[in-house]
């Protein structure tokens, strides 16, 4: 258990600040507008709150890392399991596992959804590579085994979508009760 149950969510708040004008790899938003922006999407589509939280949250493993455009995604390999490790102190698998599988979900519709691939931003696609590209048939098969391969699938769309330049983007103090709440769900020991 955590003494002071506001802690993490100030320590996400804190990386959320300091990405506001953090260049994110040659997209058109900031880190941080990118993480605001999927969040709300999650919420538009009437998500349950674990996936909304997960939409919100896919890409702290960057901020946490503090991205920098020339950077070229070099600091994009493993941001999901960095991510999903440091989140799992605080919340539950169904925030943090769709967080770690995010990037294995565009790896599976590369492979899966011809359109998928064509609608990809130039600066996703060329972290594809360094993701490792489109699943093997083997590997999309066993994808599929996890119970949060659909989840996952969910956060990548809505990862995708949130590169908007001029979509509203809410703060983060608009997600901060949902966290807490997710906060008072997670298992009481690790």
């Amino acid at each position: 258990m955590h003494d002071d149950a506001a802690s993490p969510i100030e320590q996400v708040a804190a990386l959320f600040a300091s990405q506001a004008g953090q260049a994110y790899f040659g997209e058109p938003v900031s880190v941080a507008v990118h993480m605001l922006q999927a969040g709300a999407l999650a919420e538009a589509a009437a998500a349950p709150e674990p996936l909304v939280a997960a939409a919100l949250l896919h890409d702290v493993g960057h901020a946490r890392g503090a991205p920098r455009e020339h950077d070229d995604h070099q600091t994009d390999q493993r941001h999901e399991e960095t991510g999903a490790t440091w989140l799992a102190q605080w919340f539950p698998p169904t925030v943090t596992e769709p967080v770690r599988l995010h990037v294995a979900a565009k790896r599976y519709l590369c492979a899966t959804e011809p359109s998928y691939v064509a609608g990809l931003s130039p600066a996703s696609v060329r972290s594809l590579t360094l993701q490792g590209g489109p699943m093997p048939p083997d590997e999309a098969r066993a994808f599929e085994q996890s119970p949060y391969w659909q989840a996952a699938l969910a956060v990548r769309r809505w990862d995708e979508a949130a590169k908007d330049p001029a979509a509203p983007t809410p703060t983060f103090d608009h997600f901060r009760p949902l966290l807490v709440r997710l906060l008072d769900r997670r298992p009481s020991a690790r």
